[in-house]
């Protein structure tokens, strides 16, 4: 498999959704359980099974209630953040789920990530992280200059500026300056069920004479790096967080190191819009 593929493949590894049960609000579907979570929820109060799929049907002011009792009764660990549950990445919020229910209701989950740049005469250098040893998803991994989920309320282009600060010392002054530049999707079958995600990445240009500082422990480290040396790593190596990778592949494919209209550019193009 092409060097690039690999990596949009990895994150694309789902079976197939048809394989699980939708549950809906309203009749829109709102996500995906494994069919042994279905009928467990049926069971429960403001769930009723149909034919064709699971229906909540707690009122609107219920709703948010009724999904945490039902990710306590699947036995899932609060994260304590809360995240918005949306029919399309566009459309209306009609509840609220903490994070970590997010796969085992396989609810789309969204989240930004900025590729912080910095042109200089001998070319193009990427501010590049190395994310803590402590972390449970990809630890000690490559990632980009910032990163994060969008919590429940926000906007992807707050959200940027709020991660901008928290893990990067990048003032908000500055991260407002970050262009959007992409909106990436895939769907990976995960231990914890079905990441449905969508990254809505940026570009930020950023002086030379500015250096990002850890400021939470989400990062060890940041490190300017080529893009030629970036490229290497993403095309060769395993260190780059898997999703990370992706962001990467878009940028290669906009500063021209991957030909956009060439076979292979197409390829992955197309893989990295991958319907949610």
């Amino acid at each position: 498999m092409n060097a690039f593929r690999r990596h949009i493949a990895a994150c694309n590894n789902h079976p197939g959704l048809h394989l699980l049960r939708p549950w809906r609000i309203g009749g829109a579907p709102m996500g995906y359980l494994a069919p042994a979570d279905a009928s467990r929820l049926a069971a429960l109060p403001g769930w009723q099974a149909g034919a064709a799929a699971l229906d909540l049907v707690a009122p609107p002011e219920a709703r948010d209630a009724t999904l945490a009792a039902a990710a306590a009764a699947l036995g899932i660990r609060s994260r304590g953040e809360l995240f918005d549950v949306r029919a399309t990445p566009d459309s209306p919020a009609l509840a609220v789920l903490d994070r970590g229910a997010i796969p085992r209701f396989g609810v789309i989950g969204q989240g930004v990530h900025v590729n912080g740049l910095v042109r200089r005469a001998d070319g193009l250098h990427v501010w590049i992280g190395w994310r803590s040893k402590a972390k449970p998803v990809a630890p000690g991994q490559l990632d980009n200059l910032v990163a994060g989920g969008t919590p429940a309320g926000l906007t992807a282009f707050a959200c940027l500026v709020k991660e901008a600060e928290e893990e990067a010392s990048i003032p908000a002054e500055l991260a407002r300056q970050a262009r959007p530049v992409a909106r990436i999707s895939y769907v990976m079958q995960v231990p914890e069920g079905t990441r449905r995600d969508v990254m809505h990445v940026f570009d930020l240009d950023l002086p030379e004479s500015f250096t990002p500082q850890p400021n939470d422990n989400e990062v060890e480290r940041f490190e300017l790096w080529p893009i030629a040396r970036l490229f290497a790593q993403v095309r060769d190596a395993g260190e780059v967080k898997f999703n990370v990778n992706l962001a990467l592949i878009d940028l290669f494919l906009r500063e021209g190191l991957i030909d956009p209209a060439s076979a292979e550019g197409e390829a992955l193009r197309q893989g990295l819009a991958t319907p949610v």
